[in-house]
């Protein structure tokens, strides 16, 4: 697949050279198993490119799960991210997978990643 079809299947617009390099980046790293970090400003869609690498991955067949960690309440950040057991806390009557559970074997983008309670981000750190 050339960088001008992923643009149009991912309907993408733009045509600078720094946007195609960042596509050919996405699709080199797509067959590995590396763990990938997206920057870029806000309101650029840093989104596409995980669902670029997801797309033309190994692991296209099984979920994809975007999380956008700064749109979770800070209560309930871990447990929806990790899972939890029934009676793990005041109100959890059922077990729950987390969100790193569901996607197992598939691919997860967490989002604002940067908003996450700081003990949070050293918890994912260690699953990352």
């Amino acid at each position: 697949m050339t960088v001008q079809q992923l643009k149009q299947r991912f309907e993408i617009i733009g045509t600078s050279e720094s946007l195609d390099r960042a596509i050919e980046t996405a699709m080199r790293v797509a067959p590995t198993d590396l763990s990938v970090l997206v920057t870029g400003e806000s309101g650029t869609g840093k989104e596409n490119f995980p669902r670029i690498i997801h797309q033309l991955s190994n692991r296209k067949h099984k979920k994809y799960i975007a999380v956008n960690c700064g749109a979770i309440p800070e209560g309930t950040i871990d447990s929806e991210l990790f899972g939890h057991e029934k009676g793990a806390f005041t109100g959890a009557q059922n077990a729950r997978q987390g969100y790193f559970e569901e996607a197992d074997g598939g691919t997860i983008f967490l989002d604002e990643v940067g908003e996450l309670p700081l003990q949070t981000q050293v918890r994912l750190l260690r699953v990352l």
